[in-house]
């Protein structure tokens, strides 16, 4: 698949198949994502992969810990409260359309409650990742986790398959900690969802609008060559 392809055709799958997901085509996945860049090659990640009898032992013993209260603390925040416009409106139009896809309408909370107990089951994806950062490291080091992870996602569409990054699993960071082996100076940063996307599923047609070039980019003294003198 072209890079191009595999970059446009990438979203965030929320119904997969059961179909089984080779180690292999693990593996490899891991294998070109190694390859992505960090600030003078520190390679801040570490990955556990959960997947049979693993991944359905995590997956309940987050669904039983999530029925208690309080939940544990997340670890760190994902944005800030409360988060200002123009990224609360983007994130709240993506929201109304994903649940008006499900046919969960506002107030729902039975059918709000569903839908967030499907991602401890990885949405039904037969594979799930899991991210972790030694703690003690910075916000640049963060930001390589982030090209590392982005590099995971574009290396399974290379091979056919979806992901779906989930931030949900760090609110039970103890309990993925403890199944997976995890060591205290490790910090969950999400979980993933992989596998073959369910392409009959209707929330799998969910799309996202991106912000057009000139609403972010700035020109700085650019030349424009014309495409004759290329």
């Amino acid at each position: 698949m072209h890079v191009d392809e595999a970059i446009v055709s990438r979203s965030s799958v929320r119904a997969f198949l059961p179909k089984p997901v080779p180690r292999s085509d693990v593996e490899h996945i891991l294998e070109v994502a190694r390859r992505a860049p960090s600030g003078n090659n520190t390679q801040p990640w570490r990955v556990y992969v959960v997947s049979g009898t693993a991944r359905d032992q995590l997956s309940q013993a987050v669904l039983e810990a999530r029925e208690e209260r309080p939940w544990p603390e997340r670890e760190y925040r994902s944005s800030p409260r409360p988060l200002p416009d123009p990224y609360k409106a983007r994130s709240r139009t993506n929201g109304i359309a994903l649940y008006k896809l499900l046919g969960i309408e506002k107030g729902d909370q039975a059918g709000h409650h569903r839908q967030q107990r499907r991602n401890y089951l990885f949405f039904d994806a037969p594979v799930g990742l899991f991210f972790f950062v030694d703690r003690t490291l910075q916000w640049g080091n963060w930001l390589d986790y982030g090209m590392f992870i982005q590099t995971v996602m574009l290396a399974a569409r290379g091979r056919g398959l979806h992901t779906c990054p989930q931030g949900a699993w760090a609110n039970f960071h103890p309990v993925v900690r403890q199944i997976v082996g995890a060591e205290e100076n490790e910090l969950l940063i999400c979980g993933m969802a992989l596998g073959y996307a369910d392409t009959e599923a209707p929330v799998n047609s969910h799309t996202v609008e991106r912000e057009r070039l000139d609403s972010f980019v700035t020109w700085m003294d650019t030349e424009v060559v014309p495409d004759d003198q290329l």
